[in-house]
């Protein structure tokens, strides 16, 4: 058995950021990671290249948190996203802001993230096991961690960092949630976030004479860009709306707008989304460009002149929604029919089915309950000396970077009321 004043499980973002801030401040600490290497989850993020942060006011990070913003507000404020752009620039990592505030190393590598973290945690002694926590269990005030191979770790603090229950290739296993009711905490309901939709097919204008609906299936690997999107659910009621980009999957639908679209809604019971191909224009501004293409390719079939404005893949599709046959004359095309056309171009409805499985997602939704933790220090409030920071906690937001911050905020707090 070896004594520590700080136990860390989880050798996350969350966890390394806790686990240096704590030793840093002159506490024996160790960091269990089950994985061989460190910050696995993190080298996955932003496609290789790491959404550190978003470059805002804590305002605005709340803003971007659906789920329990408000308790973050300590945190935010306790260290912000200034804050861990400049703790990175003093630990030797250039970055550079990106459309929307996204910070990323100047270098576009993940690793080089992980690395600063691991030299800083290193820095100040942190011992680094790399092994499985199998129980947690208190004796008196000292807390006792049990290792897979029966060896026994023990503290006077501990702070679980153990992330949710997505991509579970990187070790989200859920383990933390179990380690939290050993100590009597509530796990709030877990769900996919920020995590691709199964879409069903593309749904046929209703009253729109030989309108046809396709197969998303069809549209797979297309990719847009200045797009407007909203979600509405059975009732035709809109519940999201978003602007930005979007991706076309074999499944259905993913990308920046359809992820962050899945923070915000709890579940898809009969939910479309519906698409504007050109939300730049007014219905009155994209009639007068048709009119204008119409007149000058007027002898030109109607399959032919659609290239000026929808990507390849996407022709065909708004062809059979418009009811429009390929072959007409476009000097043939009447009034009716442009206002079909234009209907399918602004309202591109795709049928929406669930989500992919919590094993695809980026974050999990749900976790230990944020009313049993202390929102300025997140020590528990049942038992005093255990601590929580990260995913593990029932906090998730849009994605930009902002589920990130809340690793550092809420692992520097941990780290610092330690």
């Amino acid at each position: 058995m070896e004594n520590y004043d700080v136990i860390v499980i989880g050798g996350g973002a969350a966890g390394m950021m806790a686990a240096g801030t704590a030793a840093k401040n002159g506490k024996r600490t160790i960091l269990i990671e089950k994985n061989s290497v460190l910050g696995k989850k993190i080298l996955i993020t932003g496609k290789g290249r790491c959404n550190l942060t978003n470059y805002c006011d804590v305002r605005e990070l709340i803003d971007h948190v659906p789920v329990n913003g408000k308790f973050l507000t300590n945190a935010f404020y306790g260290f912000s996203s200034f804050d861990t752009v400049a703790f990175f620039n003093e630990n030797g990592l250039e970055t550079k802001v990106e459309r929307g505030n996204r910070v990323f190393p100047i270098s576009d590598r993940a690793i080089d993230v992980v690395e600063v973290l691991m030299k800083y945690i290193y820095k100040y002694k942190v011992n680094v096991l790399h092994s499985s926590a199998v129980d947690v269990m208190q004796f008196g005030k000292i807390f006792a961690v049990k290792l897979e191979n029966n060896e026994v770790i023990k503290a006077e603090k501990l702070i679980i960092t153990t992330g949710g229950k997505s991509y579970p290739s990187t070790g989200s296993t859920g383990d933390g949630y179990n380690f939290a009711r050993n100590f009597g905490h509530k796990t709030t309901k877990f769900k996919p976030s920020l995590v691709p939709i199964i879409a069903k097919g593309i749904l046929h204008l209703e009253g729109v004479t030989n309108s046809k609906g396709g197969n998303v299936k069809d549209l797979q690997g297309l990719s847009l860009k200045n797009t407007a999107i909203k979600i509405v659910d059975a009732k035709n009621k809109t519940v999201y709306e978003d602007f930005g980009e979007m991706l076309f999957t074999h499944f259905g639908v993913s990308g920046p707008m359809i992820l962050s679209a899945t923070s915000h809604i709890r579940n898809l019971d009969g939910h479309k989304l519906v698409i504007d191909l050109k939300p730049a224009l007014t219905v009155e501004k994209l009639d007068e460009r048709l009119q204008r293409d119409f007149k000058e390719f007027s002898n030109k079939q109607f399959k032919n002149i659609l290239k000026n404005l929808l990507p390849k893949k996407m022709i065909p599709i708004i062809q059979k929604l418009s009811g429009i046959p390929e072959e007409k004359p476009v000097h043939q095309i009447t009034g009716k029919d442009r206002k079909n056309l234009i209907t399918s171009l602004k309202q591109l409805t795709i049928q929406l089915i669930k989500f992919r499985p919590i094993s695809d997602a980026i974050i999990t939704s749900g976790g230990v309950d944020v009313s049993q933790i202390n929102p300025k220090t997140m020590e528990s409030k049942l038992v005093p000396g255990l601590f929580f920071a990260g995913e593990v906690i029932d906090c998730d937001a849009y994605t930009g970077g902002f589920n990130l911050q809340i690793a550092w905020s809420t692992g520097y707090a941990a780290g610092m009321s330690c």
